[in-house]
């Protein structure tokens, strides 16, 4: 049994005993398809909306949990209920995304970024990988190429032109690019995956070893400034993937180090955990909830000290899971019911006891602790 081991067997059986039951009693909207996210600590339902990313994110989730996992009916249904819900709703006359919808799929809010439509694309490639639904595939990746060319012309969405380069913008792309590469194996999501590996080098900070959330940008500006370091693990252990299929020992070292240096910069080492923001210069914040500690930085760095220590058995990603581990699940699980908290002040009390809403759902927690079981028993069969 390797040291990994026991994470391995907590996090299956947190992810079917715990999580997975909260959002599968509650969530899905069985008279009008879609799934719900505003639910309080019981699972009671305070707001009907239905958030389009986080349906693309629900479909994607039940579908690999369905390929990977365990080909369950249920899974099925879960994904599909989504996905259809988002098909027929989702697209605005424009071509556009909605951001969310009323119960009944009319269009509620419109917002002018690309991150919508990331996760409809994402739903509908696993899912067309889960259930071989090749229409599926196609419509995953037209909206792929189309969010695409937003994310170069913000300007197509309603926002202003812009050379900033955000971390957001190449993890989204790596994702989608990834998944499509290993489904097809065309070329041009390779060289989409190789402008991702060269693009996260302007963000790197020389003089602290962090990646920046913004690159291109005045650094006299909070936006210049700003890092995040959950964003940071996680753009990191996503480029760690691509490297695993296009190698670069350069790319692949500065990474890890990165890695590192975010979760050393970003650990509050009075109170313990990540902060959600910071300015590298100790600067004033725009954000007020900068000092906060949220559920999904803590998910992504967990995962990413998983997946370095698969690859370079440095002991010290050992001491950054059982850190990071320690307190994830001593501060976010509900210790009265399923699921967990999402938000924290500094000193780690709930600031609400919501389990989930226009940014919490079924996402960040069961892909964690099933991309961290599934990482662990691939790593112990190569010992």
């Amino acid at each position: 049994m390797t040291a990994l081991q026991p994470y391995a067997e907590r996090y299956r059986e947190h992810l079917l005993q715990n999580i997975l039951p909260f959002w599968m009693t509650h969530s899905l909207d069985r008279e009008r398809g879609g799934f719900f996210t505003g639910l309080d600590r019981e699972g009671k339902l305070y707001d009907t909306r239905k958030y389009v990313w986080m349906n693309g994110r629900a479909a994607w989730t039940f579908a690999r949990l369905h390929r990977t996992l365990e080909p369950r009916a249920e899974f099925r249904e879960f994904s599909l209920s989504c996905l259809e819900f988002l098909r027929k709703h989702a697209y605005a006359p424009d071509g556009t995304i909605y951001f969310s919808l009323t119960r009944d799929g009319a269009p509620a809010f419109q917002q002018r970024k690309p991150y919508s439509a990331v996760f409809v694309s994402l739903g509908l490639i696993e899912a067309a990988r889960a259930f071989g639904n090749d229409q599926y595939l196609q419509e995953g990746v037209a909206l792929f190429w189309k969010l695409r060319r937003w994310v170069d012309h913000p300007e197509e969405l309603g926002r202003p032109a812009s050379s900033m380069s955000q971390l957001a913008d190449i993890m989204v792309i790596a994702l989608l690019a990834l998944e499509l590469f290993e489904v097809t194996g065309e070329p041009r999501y390779a060289d989409e995956l190789a402008w991702c590996l060269k693009r996260v080098w302007l963000h790197l900070d020389e003089d602290r070893g962090i990646l920046r959330e913004n690159a291109l940008v005045d650094r006299d500006t909070p936006e210049g400034r700003f890092f995040c370091a959950g964003s940071a693990a996680e753009v990191g252990w996503f480029l760690l993937h691509v490297l695993e299929r296009f190698p670069d020992a350069r790319t692949e070292a500065m990474l890890l180090d990165a890695i590192d240096r975010s979760l050393h910069f970003g650990w509050d080492n009075e109170f313990g955990g990540l902060y959600y923001f910071q300015d590298v210069e100790d600067r004033p914040m725009l954000q007020l909830e900068s000092n906060m500690k949220l559920w999904w930085p803590h998910t992504e760095a967990i995962y990413a000290a998983i997946l370095a220590y698969t690859k370079t058995r440095d002991t010290k990603w050992l001491k950054w899971l059982q850190k990071l581990d320690q307190y994830t699940f001593a501060t976010f699980p509900d210790p009265q019911g399923q699921e967990w908290f999402g938000y924290c002040d500094r000193r780690n009390t709930p600031t609400s006891t919501l389990k989930g809403n226009n940014y919490k759902g079924v996402f960040h927690v069961p892909r964690f602790l099933l991309f961290s079981m599934q990482r662990i028993g691939s790593a112990n069969a190569t010992i």
